[in-house]
Parts: structure tokens; sequence; C-alpha cells
């Protein structure tokens, strides 16, 4: 039984539940705060952008096409070795259909990967 009337934004499914902080949505498992959900409600350019600011490690917007540098080395599962601190990517993508990783890039010797964001700063 839902807590509350509040709609999935991710896939508009009415079966959501409060957890502390976030909305969950058992279907889907989109999470959102409170305050997402009443801008979303309003449909307000302004909270659509704040959305999907997709910040680095220091603070600083990212937006497609940045060049990023890793700051510290990060395992990457299957791979023999991890993709070591200090190595630069180019030409990334914000992806906001990933949870949790939310760049999209190319490294060299790993191919298409999927980074968090707060282990990269604008390069």
């Amino acid at each position: 039984m839902p807590d509350t009337e509040q709609k999935c934004p991710n896939c508009a499914s009415p079966d959501c539940y409060h957890d502390g902080t976030l909305w969950i949505c058992p279907l889907c498992n989109h999470e959102w705060t409170e305050f997402a959900s009443a801008e979303a409600g309003a449909d307000s350019d302004e909270a659509s952008a704040q959305a999907a600011a997709v910040k680095d490690a220091h603070g600083n917007l990212l937006q497609d096409g940045d060049a990023v540098v890793v700051i510290k080395d990060l395992p990457v599962k299957g791979a023999s070795g991890p993709i070591k601190g200090g190595t630069k990517v180019k030409s990334i993508r914000i992806a906001h259909d990933v949870p949790g990783h939310n760049i999209v890039c190319r490294i060299e010797g790993f191919g298409q990967i999927h980074l968090k964001s707060e282990y990269v700063k604008k390069a």
C-alpha cells in the first residue's frame, strides 16, 4: 500500500514510498527527493536544469564534450588493471539514464565505460 499519492517522475507509478529523505519507486527503482518531486510538478525549466546538472569532484559543472581527469585509481570489473589516477578522458557525454554513473566516455585500453562524476575533475 503506498504511503501517499506521490507518482514516480520516471515511470508515473503510483506505488511509491518515502524512505527518510528519498522517495523510491519499487517498479523502476528510481529515487528522488521531495524537493525534486515538488519542482517536477511545477514543470519549471530551472528545476529540470538543476536536476540535469552534473558536477565534478570540485563542484565544477560538466557538460557534453568536456575533457576530464580521473582523480584516483578506479578498479574495473573484468579488466586486468585499474584506470589510473591522472588519466585524461576527452569528449565525455552526460548520461541521465544510468543510475549512479553519470558520465559515459571512451578510455584507451578499456573501451566505452561509465564513470561517477565524483571521481573526475574538469581538465
